[in-house]
């Protein structure tokens, strides 16, 4: 069994690595269809449309211009995620994505901190480096 440490992975925008990233998260879900008709005793459903969304949190970095600044709200950029690290072999999964919000936050003992949401646009597929 592989088991990899979150630590080994990194997020693209296109070919540039986001800086600072401190942590990502991608969802996956689909929309199901009630089938469902008299004489049936349990309902049935059929699988419908799919969607990704997601979020990276990073430490905020005003002079990685292809990486968190290409994340301005409304662009729409292509989002390659790769949990275990980027070198040949590795697994990643990639999507048109669409930057939704953009929240900073700062404390007067803390790193100045963001947190970007997207919402994929088409599929999420999963390939190899």
């Amino acid at each position: 069994m592989a088991v990899h440490k979150g630590s080994e992975g990194t997020v693209k925008v296109g070919a540039n690595a986001i800086a600072n990233i401190r942590s990502y998260s991608i969802e996956e879900s689909a929309d199901t269809l009630e089938q469902t008709v008299m004489g049936n005793t349990s309902r049935a459903y059929a699988a419908s449309l799919s969607t990704f969304s997601g979020s990276v949190d990073v430490y905020w970095d005003e002079t990685d211009t292809t990486g968190q600044g290409a994340l301005t709200i409304g662009a729409e950029v292509t989002l390659n995620f790769y949990p275990e690290g980027d070198t040949s072999g590795d697994t990643y999964y990639s999507g048109t994505a669409i930057v939704t919000g953009i929240t900073r936050s700062a404390s007067f003992d803390g790193n100045i901190e963001a947190s970007i949401s997207v919402q994929g646009d088409g599929a999420l597929t999963e390939t190899t480096v």
